[in-house]
């Protein structure tokens, strides 16, 4: 059984490593050390691998194609916690929308909030460009008023009227980093969640650089 179960354990770690692209060679191996130590653990019974326990522990862990994705989703959601920049928060927010619907959701809701966060910055920095037109409009349509923030390209909205003015300056710039700061938070707070919720980031090493 030792032979047949050590087989077993090498064919996992063997597709493990080869889902792993991006990983350095020298963490590939620490990885699929401690991915075995992990396997060889769960499986030992009164010092013998138990083909039973050995089942019950890859399947724990699942496909090496998922495991691997996983892992390097936390990586990644490791990096942005200690860089907290939105470029890095949005790539790990999309591999891990690619895992869970919890992570998509999240990912919509920080694209949102970058993307309005975005709008208001630019909208302050083309102010001084485009004086007449860039700023936050009221514009009549039909029995509804919409409200319209615009950074200045093409002409006046017919009817519309201006509502901030140069006040949109410091507003935009105060408001949209703010909306962008708090959208990052926000988001880091939901992937810290995320992995404390996974049992086996306790055996795979954090310190990755991908």
């Amino acid at each position: 059984m030792a032979s047949e179960g050590g087989r077993k354990i090498e064919a996992y770690l063997l597709q493990l490593r080869a889902c792993l692209r991006g990983v350095s060679s020298e963490e590939v191996r620490d990885i699929v050390e401690e991915m075995r130590s992990h396997i060889v653990e769960k499986s030992t019974v009164y010092g013998e691998l138990n083909a039973n326990a050995l089942d019950a522990a890859l399947a724990g862990l699942g496909p090496p194609k998922i495991l691997a994705n996983e892992y390097l989703t936390s990586a990644l959601l490791a990096k942005a916690e200690v860089s907290r920049s939105p470029w890095h928060v949005l790539n790990c927010l999309f591999r891990w929308a690619s895992l869970s619907i919890g992570g998509f959701f999240v990912l919509v809701g920080t694209v949102i909030g970058y993307f309005v966060g975005g709008a208001l910055l630019l909208c302050a920095l083309l102010k001084p460009f485009h004086p007449q037109t860039a700023g936050l409009w009221k514009i009549p349509d039909g029995n509804d008023v919409e409200l319209s923030l615009r950074l200045g390209f093409g002409p006046q909205p017919p009817q519309g009227h201006e509502l901030l003015g140069w006040w949109i300056v410091p507003i935009g710039m105060v408001v949209g980093c703010g909306l962008v700061v708090i959208t990052s938070r926000v988001a880091l707070w939901f992937v810290r969640r995320y992995r404390t919720r996974k049992t086996w980031i306790g055996y795979v090493p954090d310190g990755v650089s991908l």
